[in-house]
């Protein structure tokens, strides 16, 4: 597939900004190029705008290759570049399932490209003949979340094949809640499909949402755009030492893994107790999606009580359903005893 025929013009001529640490590769005893203030080392240097070090290490545990990762600020960043690289304003537009991550809709919105949601089925399946033809010539992205949010199942693997397969465009299938699936990763099938992009987050089996650090993998090509695009120096040293750090901890981020679905499994055989809840949806993400009598009510009831879940009634498929977050036994028990007396 020629990737660049699909790139908007502007960005194929976009002369990237070169900031100093590009320009520079290596150790030097004296750094004078990029008007830094000499004190208060190492944080008065500028990090490395590609991070290095920290996508060595992410490839290891990966199995990809260190030019096929691009890290962002959250998945949220890559999302957003993704649109501004492929997508003209008010000309291209975008596929997407419908319910799903709803940032994918914001990011569009602000870039002023179209949206069009495809429904799933009532069971939350994904029929690619139908995604697929949604999409025309203007189409330049499809959006595929699995495991999905918020409906937390795992879209079909030979329906997104075919999606990847029958599209002339980037398909960008999002992995947040991957780690909680038995469904092999995407990222194996990146040398398959120099169409495909997986996204992958360290906000939810690795316990590091407030770090914002989000991960793009895709053909070098595709890569190389969104390093092109996005801000020089868009992780800061902070953040790049703290995660690295944490990369050495990996059997610690699957013990929290086994404890999370422990405690998956614990509140859907609690819930089943309530005579009340009318269904509980098969979950492959560290969440339940739970449809109530009345979503708006016990939501309400619930923040009285000073526990928070998210009210997921107004979204498509969802009527009268919340989503629940897995958490440590003890909030899992307060939240069932909680809700027993409602």
């Amino acid at each position: 597939m020629d990737i660049t025929s699909i790139v908007r013009k502007n960005i194929r001529e976009l002369k990237p900004y070169s900031c100093a640490r590009n320009e520079f590769k290596g150790e030097a005893s004296v750094y004078l190029d990029a008007n830094e203030n000499p004190m208060n080392a190492p944080y008065n240097r500028y990090p490395d705008p590609l991070q290095g070090e920290l996508k060595a290490k992410i490839a290891k545990i990966k199995s990809v290759r260190a030019s096929q990762i691009m890290l962002g600020v959250g998945s949220d960043e890559p999302i957003d570049l993704l649109i501004r690289i492929f997508c003209e304003p008010r000309a291209d537009n975008i596929v997407a399932i419908d319910p799903t991550y709803g940032m994918y809709q914001v990011c569009a919105d602000i870039n002023d490209v179209a949206y069009r949601k495809v429904l799933l089925n009532e069971d939350f399946s994904l029929d690619a003949d139908l995604v697929l033809a949604a999409t025309d010539a203007h189409t330049k992205l499809i959006f595929l979340c699995s495991p999905n949010n918020p409906t937390g199942n795992s879209l079909d693997r030979e329906e997104i094949r075919k999606i990847i397969s029958g599209f002339k465009g980037i398909v960008i299938v999002d992995e947040a809640y991957i780690d909680f699936s038995l469904e092999p990763s995407w990222l194996t099938e990146l040398d398959t499909y120099l169409n495909l992009v997986v996204l992958q987050t360290f906000s939810k089996a690795w316990g590091l949402a407030s770090v914002r650090c989000g991960m793009a993998f895709a053909s070098e090509e595709v890569i190389g755009y969104l390093n092109n695009v996005k801000y020089p120096y868009n992780l800061n040293l902070l953040t790049q030492e703290f995660v690295s750090e944490q990369l050495d901890h990996e059997s610690r981020k699957s013990e929290w893994v086994k404890m999370l679905l422990e405690q998956r499994t614990f509140l859907q055989e609690q819930l089943e107790t309530i005579s009340w809840i009318e269904k509980i949806y098969p979950s492959d993400a560290n969440f339940l999606l739970v449809k109530v009598p009345d979503a708006n009510l016990i939501y309400n009831q619930l923040v009285d009580k000073g526990i928070i879940v998210r009210n997921r009634n107004k979204i498509s498929l969802c009527l009268g359903c919340l989503r629940i977050t897995v958490g440590t036994e003890v909030e899992n028990v307060t939240f069932i005893n909680e809700l027993k007396q409602l």
